[in-house]
């Protein structure tokens, strides 16, 4: 469908001018080319197409304007033509001329002509009936030749024009790429890039190429900014011009199916709200098969474990990502008992997967009871739950403030956009039938059984299980059938949304011996269901899915029995399963609910026969146009290709015997089913008898290519297959699929094209995106109007309807998305929004892929001897046609290349990357009453061959076709150079040659030894290229040109390294050899290795038409221009780079760390760089142990680079060993790919970046990361004009307890620690990461408002209301849009008051922690001494061997700096310049030096554990040089966590002891220690990096207490050393505390304390303050080392990329022949504080009455009160019995005393104990601060009854109520509200608190009141006044005042004995009378027994 439009002229123009029409239609514009100087007339004879996808309305216009063009200014419109379409849409074609209307509507003189025509979607078309039309081929759809620069159209953004008509689009590219020389270098893939096209009918009015300044004005064509312009395609990589040949595909290997190395590490917090009474929870973790357990805690509602587990698993990510993690809290479980589940919680692996970095942090899951539906949920679980693969890092948030983990609602375990209130629901899988199976047992058996009994049987008894969350339910099996039927639903019960994500459904056959798949799928629930507010809940079908695995032969071995599982990809059809699924959210209240989560199987209602659609006889035509590259292992047997889709076409395995049912003509819908199962092969008679399948083609001998490949002889006869098949029609489900994967494939082109502009630094990459964001809403606005006219036929699913208004929704969002992004693009917010545009492509994709399957795939097998090699797997909406354009598959009617590859595990590794055949296949798959133009697509030229049937039936398909035409070309291949290849030598080389495949030729370059980066610069020239077809199609759309790169070995057959693929420049024989398209450039393609990308190889190809003058018309080429490379061509100059002269300076400064060679160390080593043919050697180290540095420091080389620093040659680095007799061994070798970052560019005198005149004060804020409005002020009103730097120490103090006063949580510390003398590093350390969880918080708070102003933004200019944003996101906000005014006045609360206070109370000195290593943040202190990784042996190609470090044989010191020659004279003209040392000036000596290196280890976090019991006991251990430290007896016990805070000195001497190797082991008491992980620093970068990593500079200087000045040069010191080597003019230190360094002026304070308070005068911190704003000095300045603490991730080698935990640490070198530093910090962990706790139970009140009295019946209890501190109970202590309390009041008087170790910083008590009798030593544990009061009822007789509790945590607890009275359930409950109070704080508390405790709905209720005192003491005021327990000496209590109803039975004592035993023990006593009688009766036969025996015998 598309409306033509053919512009001719407009005549009565006036004046003088500049011409351009725009023509628009649906808001789609085009331009013509400009005409210069027209006077009344301007000829455009231009045509434009707009594909339509909906029919035009007949009220639609078509608008025309003609300007006046003007480079500079705006174009002025001259007049404007409409025109209604009513008339074209009634004729279909229409010619007019008419005058055009200006801007007031009134008609001028000027008129114009058109024609126009429409094709509409019935294909109904006229004619053309005008010549000239037709010779018009010069249509500027899309910028021809006007805008060139380098394919940089800016008109329109579509890729129009495509076909104009239909014999005609030959002469004419849709998109030109005019290319100035050098730049198109790397294209994505330079496949479909048509090359532009050369014009003869380009009017030479034309410039030919614009420069980008011209493209900038002609951008103002309509007025328009340069920041709105966008840009079409720039590399049209996917637009086939003549759209016959569609883009292969380059990735081969299949990735899914291979193992990869996982780890889960899961940390169980603690546990809050767990219902049941006095209950010992312990929690079982649950990954997959594999179980672990916690510890158990007694009598705890709110357990605190915090334990680690870690599983580690090796197995494909399919099974990964679904298993199923599992939580469960158990209750008492012991040795004996099992326990009973309290509550559980469960979700995949693949959801915490796609968490972002992989995890869940510090967050509360939900339990809930599995086995009771209605119980409500069971309490939360905190827990961190990390996925790590291998490769992936994760970052352990340092959480921003600990205590909002209180609020557990705002932190569930739950992915974005999950309700936290999930419910309980039911899933309904029905099966109803499957059709298509494959036999599953041997025929041996069967034939036995036939001869026995007489039957035939069908050989597979199948049933269908179901895997779903980590619960299997199975249908019965249905024995002996190919069709089985079961009509059963399978049920299970599951929380909804579910946290799995794919529902696995197994066809399983079974068997005696063991059951086996026979197929299986996965439905992705995210793909049935929607969570917008528009959404719907999962539903699928009823439907038919396909099943794909491994061939239809059974064998008892199936190797690819894999495949059946679902892992890999499947490679025959196996079966369809007719099956649907439903989804019903429980009702939890209703009583007659099922409360069971058994999976349940029941019987289904089976579904009518039409219900999945109507039964359509299918047509798929396929033709071999080429088979060539076949492997030449298969053999010289006849090869033939069979072409299956379901069971049809399969000929040796398709079905054992096929059950006929003849399709009659009166037959019913079921019997047509039935044809399904036929062998196609079968002679099935066509209505008119007509048609047989033909499945395959003949087979035929191969021939020989070359050494590696032969090929089939399919020259002018090209074979055939056709196959009628019968399918539901659902066709509409692939239709809409396929206009989404169009609109994602051309968004993908158009990101690729971007990312090639950015990395080639074309200009303007943001234009592009501009143009790719209007495709994009072009197309989705399209897809909208095209999905709208679906029609409504029964057999759509609800499913159907529902994903189409869903896509509808989505992509008509996206679109307006896309245009509101459009707007929003500007070069600096470019890289921003491509990130944005790449979540559209996935998302495009995501919707794109259709769940309900329809037709199964089509496979191609190759076969040889009738066994089947390799095959191909083409998707069927692929090549479904379809009457509108965009609906049609992207390979119908194509010519498609397609790779065959080996099935299965086969095609992993090497084995699947060599190419089994390379195919050129043509497809057509349509209804078969569409079949009429199924052949339109071949190349033109050729006669259909048919069977003798169909001789003259017309539509009849032929079995082969005969081209008549075809043309002769020569190729000419320019293979220059490759770099970066794959090493496949030992060596770490390789020896490359490349072979160049184009049809049946195939040719090799020459071998270059031992280089990774070869330059062949070689031509290659096929002579007698043969194509078939028309001359045309050739041109715009040539074969592909394979590339493979190999290595050479001296014995065996060459290595394969990678492939590329290449599509040349074609010149017809009547075209000129001259520019823009020759001669061609040189582009870098990637080359591919399976799916890794190995390299880039930098070519250029030619296919130039041989015509009627033979050869002789071709261009020359010029022999061989260096004789001696004997006949080997190079590449002619045209193409070749222009070179340049530039020398290359390579800095020597030593190696490192070589390994051996052959069992041989390296002693005398040297090394050799290479560039181009040129290079350099150093000076060889004479005694590599001795000193491995190098005595020659520079030395330098010329050499001849291209121009265009694109493409440099990479510069090899190698290593030699020289040893004895003159013979060298390669020790390793490295290749720089990229000159880039070392080419130095003279600075541009005019543009100076420092302003060096004048002064400029620098502004010294007190660095403030934390910008609050109040901190703000403050900090101005105590700030002159020049902000002071912080005042000293005293000061501070003084106003500290002044600011006293406001200050929440944040304060308690410094509170604590008012004196200096109590700060110690640690205040230092917990206030420098309060500090960077600020500025995280502050980062994320930023980053949150950026995003919802930009959201927001794009919220007004799409109008939320009318389109709400979809899915979880738009939820997600919403969400937090309502719960941020609460959080953020709760926030404001906190902080506002909180944070200036503290940041101003001037502050405990910070250092800087960083959250990462120090080389990341000062890019691996590389800014003059680089280090090359030497490499040596083969690459693995498996993911498990050799990685890139195991590959590392040493490390090369040094640096590289590449110039063009000359230099200017002003650089060797500076002073000092030293011409030895050429650019690398000041450098220090490189001699050995001797250093102190102190290694300050802090911490180690997230230990992996290594011991049984998920434990480790980490200890440190260092190595440097030949220093070993094991500190090994001050291992830490059972501590994942441990907090070493230890300091180690060593000395070494730089460079032979450079590598510091910090590990931290495992203590084992038996056996050896266990390495956990280790981490490596280079001390030698750190220490002569300009950033000056010896020692960190703190914040201040001080010269006593925690915050000593560490270095023994003070700041002044560092300062005049540093201006000194930065030839800096300074420092010059002024009066008033002023500092001039250069031209910057610094201010500070100028004096200084001692330790007696006496004050000096001091220029340090005017110096310090220099140095912390270092890197604002011009020219010498760079940023220096804080004082900090580094992050460090710790490695295992055996576990490589995952890393095993992390240890924060630094370090400090000092040079020995400097003063020595000052002793080490004392950083060991604090201590742990000795406090007392005396608890006062004073009162107990309202406590529930538990007995019935005996004598009166009234209710009452007896009371006590237990109390503990510490988990586990170890301390508990009980009152007193208040007997008999009839009002719940209680008299106790009693005090509990507990001691307890406590940490201040961390509010964490310590305890130390043995975890179990046979522990070797204590383990600590740090446990919150908990006081834990319960009330009891005490029997005498059975166990106590537990009333009630509270948890006070002594940091933050309600303070008591006054009376009883005032004390209730809210104080509990509502804890936010209600001010809280620390004991540390207050000392002294006395209150009332309640008891709580859950009733039957579990419900919280108050059982009771307890009057409490508590007082804290130090362990020395408790010492001073002693207190004695309960009520003893010394300071007693006086005993209660009990009433004397307590003892009321002492009254009556018989009474009460009759009460106690009736109605208590009233059973017992019976049982026990009742026993004794027995025992008595027994005693009495026992005795009597032998005297009767005796009586007996006698006889007496």
């Amino acid at each position: 469908m598309a409306l033509l439009l053919q512009l001719r002229t407009v005549t009565g123009l006036r004046g003088k001018a500049d011409r351009i029409a725009k023509a628009v239609f649906r808001g789609l514009s085009f331009y013509t080319r400009v005409l210069e100087n027209c006077e009344d007339e301007a000829r455009f004879d231009e045509t434009f197409r707009w594909p339509v996808a909906s029919n035009i309305d007949g009220n639609e216009i078509l608008e025309i304007q003609v300007f006046n063009y003007s480079k500079v200014f705006t174009n002025r419109l001259i007049g404007t033509f409409q025109m209604v379409l009513q008339k074209v849409v009634e004729e279909g074609q229409v010619e007019v001329t008419d005058t055009l209307i200006d801007d007031n509507n009134s008609a001028i003189q000027t008129s114009i002509s058109i024609e126009i025509r429409y094709q509409a979607l019935d294909g109904t078309v006229g004619a053309w009936n005008d010549k000239e039309f037709l010779e018009t081929p010069s249509v500027h759809s899309e910028g021809d030749g006007r805008y060139p620069l380098e394919t940089d159209s800016l008109l329109s953004s579509h890729q129009q024009g495509l076909d104009i008509s239909p014999g005609k689009s030959n002469q004419q590219s849709a998109e030109r790429s005019f290319r100035r020389a050098g730049k198109g270098v790397f294209s994505a893939m330079k496949l479909g890039k048509t090359r532009p096209s050369r014009d003869d009918h380009r009017k030479q009015d034309e410039p030919a190429v614009l420069e980008a300044e011209d493209l900038d004005r002609k951008a103002l064509l309509q007025g328009l900014e340069p920041d709105t312009i966008s840009l079409a395609s720039v590399t049209a990589v996917t637009t086939n011009v003549s759209n016959k040949r569609s883009k292969p595909d380059i990735k081969m290997e299949p990735s899914a199916g291979r193992p990869m190395d996982y780890q889960i590490s899961i940390t169980i917090i603690e546990a809050r709200q767990l219902v049941g009474l006095n209950m010992d929870p312990m929690v079982c973790v649950e990954v997959g098969e594999e179980k672990k357990y916690t510890s158990m805690k007694e009598s705890t509602n709110c357990p605190y474990y915090n334990e680690y587990f870690v599983f580690d698993f090796h197995v494909p990510p399919d099974v990964m990502f679904d298993k199923i993690i599992k939580l469960s809290v158990i209750h008492s479980k012991n040795l004996l008992r099992s326990g009973t589940l309290v509550g559980s919680f469960k979700m995949d692996v693949g959801t915490v997967y796609t968490q972002p970095e992989h995890q869940f942090y510090h967050k509360w899951a939900i339990l809930s009871d599995p086995e009771d539906l209605t119980a409500g949920l069971k309490g939360y679980l905190k827990c961190d739950i990390a996925v790590v693969g291998k490769g992936d890092n994760i970052k352990t948030p340092h959480k921003a403030n600990e205590t909002e983990d209180d609020d557990i609602e705002g932190n569930l375990l739950l992915p974005d956009g999950v309700p936290p209130e999930r419910q309980w629901a039911r899933f309904y899988i029905k099966i109803y039938r499957a059709e298509g199976l494959p036999r599953m047992n041997t025929s041996i058996m069967a034939n036995v059984k036939k001869a026995l009994i007489g039957e035939n049987k069908d050989l597979v008894d199948p049933y269908v299980q179901v895997f779903f969350a980590g619960q299997k339910g199975k249908t019965s099996i249905q024995k002996s059938t190919y069709e089985p039927l079961w009509n059963e639903q399978i049920i299970f019960t599951e929380m909804f949304p579910p946290l799995c994500k794919r529902i696995k459904i197994q066809i399983r056959d079974s068997d005696k011996v063991n059951d086996v798949a026979i197929g299986t799928h996965f439905i992705d629930l995210r793909k049935i269901s929607n969570e917008g507010d528009k959404g719907f809940l999962p539903t699928f079908g009823p439907a038919w899915v396909n099943m794909y695995g491994s061939t239809r032969n059974y064998t008892l071995m199936d190797e690819h029995q894999e495949l059946n599982e679902g892992l890999g990809e499947g490679v025959s059809f196996r079966a369809r399963l007719l099956m649907s699924l439903a989804v019903e959210i429980l009702d939890t209240t209703n009583p007659e609910i099922n409360s069971s989560t058994e999976v349940q199987v029941e019987q289904a209602t089976s579904v009518a026969d039409n219900c999945t659609g109507k039964m359509e006889e299918f047509f798929l035509f396929g033709a071999f146009l080429e088979a060539t590259m076949i492997d030449r292992k298969i053999g010289d047997k006849p090869i033939n290709f069979e072409v299956t889709i379901g069971n049809y076409g399969n000929q040796i395995d398709g079905m054992s015997k096929p059950i006929l049912r003849r399709k009659k003509e009166g037959g019913d819908g079921n019997e047509e089913e039935s044809e399904l199962l036929q062998n196609s092969s079968e002679d099935e008679g066509d209505e008119d008898g007509e048609m047989v399948s033909v499945s395959s083609s003949q087979p035929m001998k191969p021939l020989v290519t070359d050494r590696n490949y032969f090929h089939l002889p399919y020259f002018e006869k090209k074979p055939c297959i056709y196959i009628k098949s019968w399918w539901q029609d659902q066709r509409r489900r692939l239709y809409n699929a396929n206009i989404m994967d169009k609109i994602a494939d051309k968004l993908e082109e158009g990101l690729n094209d971007v990312q090639e502009m950015i990395k080639t630094e074309k200009p303007h990459p943001e234009r592009r995106l501009r143009g790719v964001l209007e495709e994009l809403s072009s197309g989705c606005l399209h897809f909208v109007t095209l999905a709208d006219k679906d029609q409504h036929h029964s057999s759509r699913t609800r499913l159907d309807r529902e994903r189409l208004k869903s896509c509808m929704r989505e992509l008509e969002n996206m679109g307006q998305q896309a245009t509101t992004l459009r707007s929003q693009v500007k070069k600096n917010t470019m890289k921003d929004k491509l990130k944005l545009v790449q979540n559209f492509l996935q998302k495009l994709r995501f919707l794109a892929d259709e769940p309900q399957h329809t037709i199964p795939d089509i496979f191609i097998w190759m076969m040889s001897n009738n066994k089947r090699i390799a095959y191909a797997r083409v998707p069927s909406k692929d090549i479904l046609y379809s009457i509108v354009d965009e609906e049609m598959g992207k390979d119908c009617a194509k010519v498609k290349t397609i790779f065959l590859k080996l099935p299965g595990k086969r095609g992993f590794g090497p084995a699947g990357w060599t190419v089994q055949a390379k195919m050129e296949i043509y497809l057509w798959l349509g209804l078969n009453k569409q079949r009429k133009d199924f052949l339109s697509g071949l190349p033109c030229g050729f006669e259909e061959k048919k069977t003798s049937r169909g001789q003259n039936l017309p539509s009849f398909p032929p079995i082969s076709l005969l081209y008549t035409k075809k043309q002769v070309f020569q190729l000419r291949a320019h293979m220059y150079q490759a770099r970066s290849l794959f090493a496949a030598d030992s060596s770490g080389l390789s020896d490359p040659f490349a072979r160049v495949f184009f049809i049946s030729q195939s040719q090799c370059t020459e071998v270059l030894n031992e280089t990774l980066c070869p330059t062949w610069d070689q031509l290659l020239v096929f002579d007698n290229v043969e194509l078939y077809g028309e001359a045309h199609e050739m041109r715009d759309d040539p074969p592909i040109i394979v590339i493979e790169i190999y290595d050479q070995d001296t014995v065996g057959k060459a290595d394969f390294m990678g492939r590329t693929f290449a599509k040349p420049v074609v010149k017809m024989s009547d075209e000129q050899y001259c520019p823009p398209r020759f001669p061609p450039q040189l582009e870098y393609y990637q080359i591919y290795r399976g799916n890794s990308t190995a390299g880039d190889l930098l070519a250029a190809f030619e296919l130039l038409q041989i015509g009627p003058g033979g050869k002789s018309d071709l261009p020359p080429i010029d022999g061989p221009t260096d004789m001696d490379r004997g006949p080997i061509l190079p590449v002619p100059l045209g193409i070749r780079p222009v070179l340049s002269k530039y020398r290359v300076e390579v800095l020597f400064w030593g190696l490192r760390d070589l390994k051996r060679v052959n069992l041989a160390q390296v002693d005398r080593p040297r090394v050799d760089i290479e560039c181009a043919g040129k290079g350099v050697q150093s000076a060889l180290i004479q005694n590599y142990k001795k000193n491995p540095n190098f005595s020659t420091l520079v030395k330098w080389f010329e050499v001849d680079l291209p121009e265009n620093e694109l493409l440099h040659p990479p510069l090899n680095i190698r290593v030699v060993d020289c040893r004895a007799f003159g013979r060298y061994t390669l020790v390793g070798s490295h290749a720089v790919s990229s000159l880039r970052k070392f080419i130095y560019r003279p600075p541009d005198k005019k543009a100076q970046h420092w302003n060096m005149t004048g002064e400029i004060v620098v502004n010294m804020e007190p660095e403030v990361p934390i910008k609050k409005m109040e901190t703000m002020v403050k900090l101005e009103a105590n700030s002159d004009a020049v902000v002071k730097v912080d005042v000293s120490e005293e000061e501070k103090e003084r106003k500290k307890k002044k600011k006293k006063g406001g200050g929440g949580a944040g304060e308690e510390v410094e509170e604590e620690e008012p004196d200096d003398s109590m700060l110690d590093w640690w205040s230092k350390y917990f206030a420098s990461i309060e500090t960077m969880k600020e500025q995280l918080r502050q980062q994320e708070a930023a980053a949150a408002e950026a995003e919802e102003k930009e959201e927001m933004e794009m919220a007004e200019e799409i109008k939320l209301d009318d389109s709400p944003i979809k899915g979880s996101k738009a939820q997600a906000k919403n969400k937090e849009k309502s719960k941020a005014p609460k959080d953020d006045k709760k926030k404001k609360q906190q902080s506002a008051p909180e944070l200036p206070e503290k940041k101003n109370k001037p502050r405990i000195d910070e250092l800087k922690v960083f959250n990462k290593e120090l080389e990341t943040e000062f890019d691996n202190f590389e800014d003059w001494l680089h280090t090359f990784n030497l490499l040596r042996g083969k690459i693995g190609d498996n993911d498990d061997n050799a990685t890139e470090e195991e590959r590392i044989v040493g490390r090369f010191k040094g640096s590289i700096c590449v110039y063009k020659m000359p230099l200017p004279d002003d650089i060797t003209k500076e002073a000092g310049y030293d011409p030895n040392f050429g650019m690398f000036q000041g450098i220090p000596s490189n001699d050995p030096i001797n250093v102190l290196v102190r290694v300050y280890v802090v911490r180690a976090t997230d230990l992996h554990p290594a011991d049984i019991n998920g434990k480790a006991d980490p200890y440190i251990a260092i190595k440097l040089g030949k220093t070993d430290i094991k500190d090994k007896e001050n291992y830490i016990s059972k501590q994942l966590n441990p907090v070493f805070g230890k300091s180690f000195d060593i000395e070494a001497t730089f460079p032979m002891e450079s590598m510091l190797t910090v590990a931290v082991y495992d203590w084992d008491l038996v056996g050896t220690d266990d390495l956990i992980g280790e981490t490596k620093i280079d001390l030698e970068n750190r220490y002569y990096s300009k950033h000056r990593a010896t020692c960190g500079v703190s914040q201040t200087y001080s010269i006593h207490g925690y915050n000593t000045w560490r270095d023994p040069m003070k700041p002044s010191q560092i300062l005049s050393k540093l201006c000194k080597d930065g030839k800096v003019d300074g420092p010059h230190y002024g009066p008033g505390g002023r500092v001039k360094v250069a031209n910057r002026v610094f201010t500070g304070p100028t004096e200084i304390e001692d330790e007696n308070g006496q004050k000096k005068q001091t220029d340090e911190h005017l110096a310090l303050a220099v140095l912390r704003h270092w890197e604002d000095i011009p020219w010498a300045g760079c940023k220096l080392v804080p004082e900090h603490v580094e992050t460090r991730p710790l490695l295992n080698p055996d576990k490589p990329g995952i890393e095993q935990g992390r240890l924060e640490m630094w370090v400090d070198m000092f040079p020995m022949d400097m003063p020595a530093p000052g002793p080490a910090i004392d950083i060991s962990p604090r201590k742990p504080k000795k406090y007392e706790l005396r608890v006062i139970v004073w009162n107990t009140d309202e406590v529930v009455l538990e007995d019935d009295d005996y004598f009166t019946g009234e209710k009452s209890s007896d009371i006590f009160v237990r109390g503990w501190l510490k988990g586990q109970q170890e301390d508990k202590q009980d009152t007193d019995v208040h007997y008999h309390s009839l009002t719940g009041e209680g008299n106790f008087n009693w005090r509990y005393i507990f001691p307890f170790d406590y940490l201040m910083a961390e509010e964490k008590i310590v305890i130390s104990k043995k975890e179990s009798m046979f522990s070797w030593d204590e383990t600590e544990y740090k446990i919150p601060a908990r006081l834990t009061l319960q009330v009891w009822d005490a029997d005498h007789f059975s166990a106590d009854d537990f009333l009630g509790a509270i948890e006070l945590d002594l940091n933050r607890f309600p303070r008591g109520a006054k009376t009883s009275k005032q004390c209730s359930l809210e104080m509990v409950t509502n804890e936010a509200e209600l001010p809280m109070i620390s004991i540390f704080k207050q000392k002294r508390v006395k209150g009332w608190w309640p008891f709580v405790a859950r009733d039957e709905n579990d419900e919280l209720e108050v059982t009771g009141k307890v009057e409490a005192e508590l007082h804290l003491l130090t362990a020395e005021e408790a010492e001073k006044s002693p207190a004695g327990l309960a009520r003893n000496e010394p300071d007693p209590l006086e005993k209660p005042n009990r009433p004397d109803t307590s003892f009321i039975w002492f009254l009556n004592p018989l009474k009460s004995i009759k009460y106690l035993i009736c109605t208590r023990y009233k059973w017992l006593i019976i049982k026990i009378v009742l026993a004794l009688l027995l025992l008595v009766m027994v005693a009495l036969f026992l005795y009597s027994m032998p005297g009767y025996m005796v009586k007996k015998l006698l006889g007496a």
